[in-house]
């Protein structure tokens, strides 16, 4: 099934395996670092950025393709819908079904609050489901959450919001028994304790897993769980405009039948939004390892209405998405394949790279090899690098990659292709919203009452790269957080008169900017028809 270049690739590969197994290339120092992100990392290009001309970060570059839609038209004027008669009333009202919106339905619940989850396709429909790796915990004897923290801020660039970061690790160790008590199997020895390993970026074993499918089955849980508790959900339809009452605080938002496309109204003294991320805007016509429903809603919700944001112009493209086969291009292979044994291997053989690099540079080193120094491996439809795979099952024992990666190798066998025996080939997809909307500790924006934020959506938590494992973890820590605060707040929420005269103010200032465009926000899903 392989051509004859990628023969010769995999030969090359095979010859080197005993000695690069046992090779420990030098980590890069930070000078060396910063010189190669600013070469070839994506978030370094200029020309694929654009200044916003308005809103609350008028003057800020973001991605061109986000900056078209934070400055796109509503999907509705203010007098699309009558506000008189709410459809539904609710005091938390929770904008996205994935793992961090149903972590704080349910800690919203616990606190005896009402609540809603309204998701634009079905519960679960998440990059939460995509999630393989694992999630972190400093809750071992040789670590501690001061440990996790410079790791953390570390990887980020030092850029993280130093409150929400404590926030994260301090609340990691009990966020992995709510789970586990919840019915989350996390691999264990067979005393009982929890398996843990390295990711990118850590220097310390603090990554617990669910073989290689965590968020499914952290997502399975936190799903069976908002079912038992018999919360409502209203699927397959759409937030497509907060609502604000006359004191300028979130109160409700308009909401949109996916499929007949209805515009509901629902009120709520408190407003969650946790949509999740932007791998489907395709930043740079990159791959995604996101879900299909990923197209930035939250961001644009927030920012219309007047919510800042943190860090917008930093992604983080996964520095292994597959590259072959062209059915899964662009689909996630886990960093825990690495952190088991398997190396990055250039076209030659050669290993080019530290295997647990942050996510950052382990993309951009991709990118080098594959464009400046020529070494990458000609797919057809790209380019890519082979992660040795069989070096697993030589370190670790035959059995190894079933007992610790089986999604992986059911991924690559539909297609002939057993991680066992030959490697796999890799480059970089996009994957992380690093950035979002800005929040205070308590999960609720900084510039508008009543409206909180968590998972994805978020800004700031971990800084302008975030680690492997961090994601999982910040959709629990935040996401329970935000549902107790929101429950609390609502308490003594009394809403005033609800109003959507928010959207008629930001169409005055796309005027106003002369910015000319027909298209309207949120995107909602992506557009894969063909073009004539």
């Amino acid at each position: 099934m392989y051509s004859e270049n990628f023969q010769k690739s995999i030969a090359a590969v095979e010859a080197a395996r005993e000695k690069n197994i046992t090779l420990e290339p030098e980590r890069m120092t930070a000078k060396q670092k910063e010189d190669l992100l600013a070469s070839f990392h994506p978030d370094y290009k200029q020309d694929e950025f654009d200044v916003l001309k308005i809103g609350p970060n008028k003057g800020e570059k973001v991605p061109t393709e986000l900056a078209e839609i934070l400055q796109a038209h509503s999907r509705i004027t203010k007098d699309s819908v009558s506000l008189e008669n709410p459809d539904y009333e609710t005091d938390v009202l929770i904008i996205g079904g994935g793992g961090a919106g149903t972590a704080a339905a349910i800690e919203a619940h616990e606190a005896r609050a009402d609540v809603m989850i309204v998701t634009k396709l079905r519960m679960g429909d998440a990059n939460t489901m995509m999630a393989e790796g694992g999630i972190q915990a400093a809750d071992k004897p040789n670590d501690s959450p001061a440990i996790h923290f410079v790791d953390a801020f570390g990887g980020g660039h030092f850029a993280a919001k130093r409150e929400l970061l404590s926030k994260l690790v301090c609340d990691a160790p009990e966020a992995i028994l709510w789970l586990s008590n919840l019915g989350v199997e996390f691999d264990k020895e067979a005393d009982g304790t929890m398996v843990t390993t390295h990711g990118g970026g850590t220097s310390r074993k603090r990554m617990h897993a669910a073989k290689d499918y965590s968020g499914a089955e952290i997502m399975r849980t936190l799903r069976d769980e908002v079912l038992n508790r018999n919360i409502p959900v209203v699927d397959f339809t759409s937030a497509i405009e907060l609502i604000l009452d006359e004191n300028g605080n979130a109160a409700g938002a308009v909401l949109m039948n996916m499929e007949t496309k209805e515009l509901l109204v629902a009120k709520a003294k408190t407003v969650i939004i946790a949509t999740g991320g932007a791998g489907r805007m395709h930043y740079q016509g990159f791959p995604t390892s996101n879900h299909y429903g990923a197209t930035a809603d939250g961001l644009v919700l927030g920012y219309r209405a007047g919510a800042k944001l943190l860090y917008a112009e930093t992604l983080q493209y996964h520095p292994t998405g597959a590259a072959y086969p062209e059915q899964i291009f662009g689909a996630l292979v886990t960093e825990k394949v690495r952190s088991i044994g398997a190396k990055l291997v250039n076209a030659k053989g050669e290993v080019f790279m530290h295997p647990l690099e942050t996510r950052d540079v382990a993309a951009a080193s991709i990118i080098r090899e594959c464009s400046e120094r020529g070494n990458g491996v000609d797919t057809g439809n790209g380019k890519g690098v082979w992660l040795d795979t069989p070096m697993i099952e030589k370190i670790g024992g035959e059995g190894t990659i079933m007992r610790r990666i089986p999604a992986m190798w059911r991924m690559f066998e539909k297609y002939g292709i057993d991680i066992r025996k030959e490697p796999i080939l890799v480059y970089p997809t996009l994957h992380y919203q690093n950035g979002g909307l800005d929040i205070d500790a308590n999960c609720m924006t900084t510039n508008i009452e009543n409206l909180f934020v968590a998972g994805e959506a978020v800004g700031g938590i971990h800084g302008k790269n975030r680690l492997m494992g961090n994601s999982l973890l910040d959709i629990i820590v935040f996401g329970r957080s935000a549902g107790k605060n929101a429950a609390a707040k609502a308490k003594d929420v009394k809403v005033g008169k609800l109003t959507l005269s928010h959207i008629e103010k930001f169409e005055k200032e796309i005027v106003d900017a002369g910015i000319v465009t027909d298209m309207t926000s949120p995107k909602l899903l992506p557009d894969y028809t063909r073009q004539k």
